[in-house]
C-alpha cells in the first residue's frame, strides 16, 4: 500500500497484483510499466521482476491494518481481471474489501467483460456495497465505448469511468447507470495531445445527466506545466459517498481472523 498517492482522485493505492500486459492503444505509454521496468533486476525491490505479472498474497490484508479511512485505488499497478489472475485470488481481494468496509475502493479494468462475468457470480453483499466502486478505462471509441456497455451490465452499487488517456472525441455517451466520470490526458514521454473540445463534450454530458465529473489533468510530457484547470476552474466532483470511521484494532483483528484463508497480522495500527 502507498499512502498519499499522487493520483489526484484517490488517497492511497493497494497492489495485491503487480504487472500487466498491453491490450489496446490506451496502454501504449503505460505509466505503471514505465515505473516498474526501472527496477527490473534490482535485488529485493518490489518490482525486481519489472512489469511481469506477479500475485502478492502478502499484500492482501493490508487494508485491514489501516486505522484511518482512505479512498483506495485497487491495483494501480495492474489489472485484477487480466489473464493469469485466478477467480479465487480475485475473490480474496473482494473479501478483503468487504471486510475492511471503512475504506472506499476504486477498482479499474480494461477487461470489462471478465469483470462483469466475475461480479455476476459474487454474493449480493459484495455488489450492493456502496464502498466498492467498479470502473472501466475509456480511451477511444473502438475499445473504450464497448467497456461502458459491459460496465452498465455489471452488478455494482457504484460504477465509474476513467476516461484517461482520452485519445479522441468520444461523441455521444450513454451515461445511464454511471455514477462518476474522470477525464484526463496522457502524461510522460510520448504523451498524445488531448483536445479541449473532447473534454468539454464529456463535461457537458455529465452535467446534463447529473453525473459527478472529475478533471484530472491536461497531461503532456511534463503534466504540471498544463495543470488541471478547465476553462479557469478545477472539477473535483465525487459520488456523494464518504469513507466510514475505522473500527477498533480489536475489531479489525477479528475481521482478519474471520477470513477463512487469512491470518491475523502481528500488529494493527492503533486508533
Amino acid at each position: 500500500m502507498s499512502d498519499g498517492s499522487g493520483i489526484e482522485w484517490t488517497d492511497a493505492t493497494w497492489n495485491p497484483v503487480r504487472g500487466c500486459t498491453k491490450i489496446t492503444p490506451g496502454c501504449k505509454h503505460c505509466y505503471a510499466e514505465t515505473f516498474a521496468e526501472r527496477f527490473r533486476g534490482v535485488p529485493g525491490h518490489p518490482y525486481e521482476q519489472g512489469f511481469d505479472l506477479l500475485l502478492v498474497p502478502d499484500k492482501l490484508l493490508e487494508p485491514l491494518k489501516w486505522a484511518r479511512s482512505r479512498r483506495i485505488f485497487v491495483n494501480s499497478m495492474s489489472d485484477l481481471f487480466q489473464e493469469g489472475v485466478s477467480d479465487a485470488f480475485a475473490s480474496q481481494v473482494f473479501e478483503v474489501m468487504a471486510a475492511a468496509d471503512w475504506h472506499i475502493y476504486q477498482m479499474l479494468t480494461k477487461r470489462a467483460t471478465r469483470m462483469r462475468d466475475f461480479a455476476a457470480n459474487l454474493p449480493e453483499g459484495f455488489t450492493r456495497a456502496k464502498h466498492i466502486w467498479l470502473g472501466v478505462s475509456v480511451e477511444d471509441r473502438k475499445y473504450g465505448l464497448p467497456r461502458i456497455d459491459a460496465l452498465r451490465d455489471t452488478p455494482a452499487a457504484v460504477r465509474f469511468l476513467s476516461v484517461e488517456p482520452l485519445l479522441e472525441d468520444l461523441g455521444k455517451l450513454n451515461l445511464s447507470g454511471i455514477d462518476w466520470v474522470i477525464v484526463g490526458g496522457e502524461s510522460g514521454p510520448g504523451a498524445r495531445r488531448m483536445e479541449e473540445g473532447w473534454v468539454l463534450s464529456i463535461r457537458d454530458q455529465c452535467l446534463s445527466a447529473g453525473v459527478p465529473f472529475f478533471f484530472k489533468q491536461w497531461g503532456g510530457v511534463i503534466k504540471s506545466r498544463r495543470g488541471r484547470e478547465l476553462q479557469g476552474r478545477t472539477y473535483d466532483e465525487y459520488p456523494n459517498i464518504m469513507p466510514r470511521p475505522a473500527p477498533t484494532a480489536t475489531e479489525r483483528a477479528r475481521r482478519v481472523a474471520a477470513l477463512s484463508w487469512g491470518s491475523a497480522p502481528q500488529a494493527l495500527a492503533a486508533e
